[in-house]
């Protein structure tokens, strides 16, 4: 016989309890919660602030500080097109504002149909080919405009 799938809150309790013994335990649970879960439910900061004994608020600012913690779940496939100086120089801005139109997304929402996930990233790391998109695991160099829409057609 199976055991029952968990609760949300002891999904949430499990991930606490293997970081509780971490210096500075919130950051590597949220990160194992988006590992596990796509994104931190904001139903999760109550329970995350009670069990690493710290406020709402101060959960609640950490989640909301840092770009890589997502409060809904992204889309299936999420394309980060760079936004850093090297990308920049070589046309980034227009593709985001492409991928903008293309879309009807802004940076950090997600497409309707839940295909699609935009999002910005400040280096890729490849920027001697820039400029630079990830869609999904994939890494995508000298990117012009035709390729970001064949890109996206793809992903959607």
């Amino acid at each position: 016989m199976t055991s029952p799938a968990l609760s949300f809150a002891d999904q949430v309790r499990s991930v606490v309890a293997r970081h509780r013994d971490d210096r500075g335990a919130l950051l590597p649970v949220l990160h194992s919660l988006m590992e596990e879960l796509g994104h931190i439910d904001p139903a999760a900061i109550p329970i995350l602030a009670d069990e690493l004994n710290l406020s709402r608020a101060d959960v609640h600012g950490v989640v909301t500080f840092y770009h890589d913690f997502r409060q809904t779940p992204p889309g299936r496939t999420k394309v980060r097109i760079c936004r850093a100086e090297a990308c920049q120089a070589v046309g980034g801005d227009e593709l985001v504002e492409r991928a903008k139109s293309r879309t009807g997304v802004g940076l950090g929402e997600t497409t309707p149909d839940g295909a699609i996930t935009l999002e910005q990233v400040f280096c890729l790391g490849n920027c001697a080919l820039g400029p630079s998109v990830q869609v999904g695991d994939r890494l995508y160099g000298r990117v012009g405009a035709q390729q970001l829409d064949r890109l996206l057609e793809g992903a959607a």
